[in-house]
């Protein structure tokens, strides 16, 4: 048997054509550029709405952040569970298909509840990508995963670097339009499947689907199983917490401290994102084979703590770039943990296993934005004890290196991890 991700599966499961593998990456990368597509515009159709009041647009579209993670949280589990019953074929498909309905909605959307009901939509669809990496579990033997969840999560990068410019380009011509393009990607991704996505999960694997299992709070039993499953999905969980104060700070970091406008700041985003992309799709194979899972997972998360100790201690934005390859080979922690999870539970609980887990990140989208934030504030304001910009990267440091003593701590025991 070949040990290519594509052909066969390491569960038992019916053989899956090359292709699948490749749709999988492209479902992911065509749900990130789609989301990306909307970020430029999304702001300011809300501020259309508001009659320009930018303040109170800014108040409205936190609240939609808002509503799409907790839409993430409550039904990445629920998506996961179902995939466990009936397959991840049916979920997959049918969120696609959902995801275009949902753009089309919201470019119609004659007023910001439906433009809110939009959102809530894309939020439940969008919880469909656990499925995915469920499905890349399927297929994929033990001692490969790590690697092939690195190269799916390229898929990311590359999502959120075209996404952005390909919005404000069409957003130029029509605010209406980025959303009908998006609406375009999702259904020509979902006829794509139809035709080359067979199955993954056996039958004989299927578990019975439990709402008190597919709920977030039942979630977290599966996640509390086992010991070293619980110590990962904590480092998990900080380690994205400590990853929202990019989103959430960035810009106005780099604008207070170094004083860049719009168009380095956008410049500095793709090199993150080529910087992100190339240790996802290139190196993460290599060093995981060279130093083994554990190994690897904590020499991401030690990249991931001196990358933002650059960040927040850099004066001068060039050193700021510094940091920026380091940071990168933070990657590799993301697909170590993932593909020591995937070992530790049995195949029919893979997709409750990924829905869990996506529902915790989700926990940290709703978490990260107000911690970094008012660290931000309170450091530049004039009541801090020390003028420190940089705190929030620096916050971020800390909690990595808390995740780096967890997994020590945890990896150091479970030596039947790997």
């Amino acid at each position: 048997m070949s040990n290519d991700a594509g052909e066969a599966t390491a569960q038992g499961a019916p053989p899956v054509r090359r292709g699948a593998v490749a749709f999988i990456f492209v479902t992911i990368l065509l749900d990130m550029l789609a989301l990306g597509v909307i970020m430029p515009i999304l702001p300011k159709l809300i501020e259309s709405f508001v009659d320009n009041d930018t303040a109170h647009a800014a108040r409205i579209f936190g609240l939609f952040g808002t509503a799409w993670a907790l839409m993430q949280f409550v039904f990445s589990p629920v998506l996961g569970a179902l995939s466990d019953r009936f397959g991840r074929r049916p979920v997959v498909l049918l969120s696609n298909f959902g995801l275009a309905a949902d753009y089309v909605l919201m470019a119609l959307a004659p007023s910001l509840v439906w433009l809110f009901i939009g959102r809530v939509i894309s939020g439940i669809t969008s919880a469909s990508i656990s499925t995915a990496f469920a499905y890349i579990s399927d297929i994929t033997p033990p001692e490969r995963r790590a690697a092939v969840f690195g190269r799916i999560g390229a898929a990311f990068g590359a999502g959120f670097i075209l996404g952005p410019a390909l919005g404000g380009l069409l957003g130029d011509i029509d605010p209406r339009l980025p959303f009908w393009a998006s609406a375009a990607l999702s259904f020509a991704n979902a006829l794509y499947g139809l035709f080359v996505l067979p199955e993954s999960l056996a039958p004989d694997k299927r578990a019975p689907f439990r709402w008190r299992s597919a709920n977030p709070v039942g979630a977290l039993h599966l996640l509390r199983s086992n010991a070293v499953l619980a110590a990962l999905s904590v480092v998990n969980f900080i380690a994205q917490v400590a990853h929202v104060v990019l989103p959430s700070t960035f810009v106005l970091y780099a604008t207070y401290r170094y004083g860049w406008d719009s168009k380095t700041v956008g410049l500095t985003l793709a090199m993150v994102g080529i910087c992100a992309m190339a240790v996802q799709g290139l190196a993460i194979g290599p060093i995981v084979r060279a130093l083994g899972e554990r190994n690897a997972l904590l020499l991401g998360l030690c990249c991931g703590a001196l990358g933002f100790v650059i960040f927040g201690a850099a004066p001068t934005g060039p050193l700021f770039w510094v940091g920026i390859p380091l940071m990168s080979l933070w990657g590799i922690s993301g697909a170590a943990s993932q593909s020591l999870m995937t070992r530790l539970v049995a195949p029919d609980q893979q997709g409750r296993l990924q829905g869990a887990t996506a529902s915790v990140q989700s926990v940290s989208q709703l978490v990260g934005p107000f911690l970094f934030t008012l660290t931000f504030s309170y450091f530049i304001g004039a009541s801090a004890p020390l003028h420190l910009p940089g705190a929030p990267f620096l916050l971020a440091a800390v909690l990595m290196v808390v995740c780096v003593m967890i997994a020590v701590r945890t990896l150091g025991v479970a030596k039947t991890v790997s």
